[in-house]
């Protein structure tokens, strides 16, 4: 595996804890993309610095830091990851910094990763579908294109004219932007066939009701996929394990429906993901009802709540009926508060059963408490559905709800 340095940092906008809880992420991250992180650095600042993201007093720290460990048995430190997306600029004056050689014993030879390609390299590695493959190299392509002259040293080489009228020729870099960028219209052109493939796919399923399940990455989703449809989705304990909507014919009791199960949302998802993902986040979009899976098992599980919450508003632009599934019940922890304590409870003191009256209180009967895991609850999770369901395709066709009140 690959060693890295993580760097965060801490401002007014973001506290200390935040960041901790940031990095963790970004730490798990890298394990998906079989990265050891083995340091973090963090720097208190009012606002990133514009031109290397961190002050030059914290990069000559990390610097120092990679050349005294360059020679450690397990091998050198290979990668720096920052835990923001980093402009053109602020990666090149970094690569110059941290890669700057005095003389051969500083030398020092790292890459240097931001959140959003490290995020676009674990979607390369996991792309399994053409599909997704295709979504996901146009991402990359788009990310990498204003990024090439820190990516390669070839590129400032010229290709000659051959011709009194041709000038000195293009650079290596404006001959190596128009490929990519031809390749980029490529790309989108393939999209769009199969964008339109799968339109009519969604269009021949019929008016059958749509279920899409909808959450952070790695809630587990997979997991209650699996449990409601009996299908065999990979389903594993990394970030982003699945990319590919999967769409199960589902029954409960006699009424049939579709399930989705669709990709899992990060804070910080890339824009270009989201732009190239657009016809799986189509299933999002065309549900008659979402269900959102939260892990209430984790410390920060309302953050993840609300960033899910404003993808999905950015994605479909109007309110759609929602269950809310906390799931991993069974993997839920917390301290409690000293009798004496007369500060308010905070997520890490307060209670399973606080949480539930706090939340069932203020999402009514479209919520839940579960363990796909441990198949807690799941009877009255397919009872909920149920009725939503039943009451969403009897206001779809009005003629059955006597067949309905007559079966029933």
């Amino acid at each position: 595996m690959e060693k890295a340095i993580l760097i965060g940092l801490i401002t007014p906008e973001q506290s200390e804890e935040r960041t901790k809880e940031y990095l963790d992420e970004l730490a798990f991250l890298a394990d998906t993309r079989d990265i050891s992180p083995i340091k973090r650095f963090v720097q208190r600042v009012p606002n990133p610095d514009t031109n290397t993201y961190v002050g030059s007093g914290k990069l000559q720290e990390v610097r120092d830091f990679i050349i005294h460990h360059q020679n450690d048995d397990d091998g050198p430190i290979d990668l720096v990851i920052f835990d923001d997306e980093l402009s053109p600029r602020q990666l090149r004056n970094i690569e110059r910094e941290l890669n700057w050689r005095d003389n051969p014993k500083d030398r020092c030879e790292v890459r240097v990763m931001d959140r959003t390609i490290l995020i676009l390299e674990i979607f390369l590695q996991r792309a399994q579908t053409s599909y997704a493959k295709t979504q996901v190299e146009m991402a990359h392509l788009q990310y990498m294109l204003p990024r090439l002259t820190r990516m390669w040293t070839h590129l400032d080489r010229q290709r000659g004219g051959g011709g009194t009228n041709r000038g000195t020729g293009e650079t290596q870099i404006e001959a190596d932007k128009r490929i990519i960028g031809q390749r980029i219209a490529l790309l989108r052109e393939e999209l769009k066939r199969i964008d339109k493939q799968m339109f009519t796919q969604r269009q021949n399923r019929g008016k059958m009701v749509r279920v899409a399940l909808v959450g952070y990455t790695n809630v587990g989703k997979s997991t209650m996929m699996n449990l409601l449809s009996k299908s065999d989705v990979f389903a594993e304990n990394k970030l982003f394990a699945t990319l590919d909507t999967t769409v199960r014919k589902v029954t409960i009791e006699n009424l049939p429906f579709l399930l989705s199960d669709t990709v899992g949302f990060i804070r910080k998802l890339p824009h270009h993901l989201v732009e190239s993902f657009k016809s799986t986040l189509d299933e999002v979009r065309e549900a008659d009802l979402l269900v959102h899976v939260v892990d209430i098992s984790h410390p920060n599980f309302e953050e993840q709540y609300h960033v899910v919450n404003q993808t999905i508003a950015d994605i479909c632009h109007e309110e759609k009926p929602t269950i809310v599934v906390f799931n991993k019940i069974d993997a839920f922890t917390y301290t409690p508060k000293e009798e004496d304590d007369l500060t308010p409870a905070t997520r890490e003191n307060m209670s399973l059963q606080d949480l539930q009256r706090t939340w069932m209180a203020k999402l009514h009967d479209d919520c839940l408490f579960i363990s796909a895991q441990q198949k807690e609850n799941i009877d009255a999770l397919r009872t909920l559905l149920y009725d939503r369901i039943k009451a969403i395709h009897i206001q779809r066709y009005p003629y059955n709800d006597f067949l309905w009140q007559k079966y029933e």
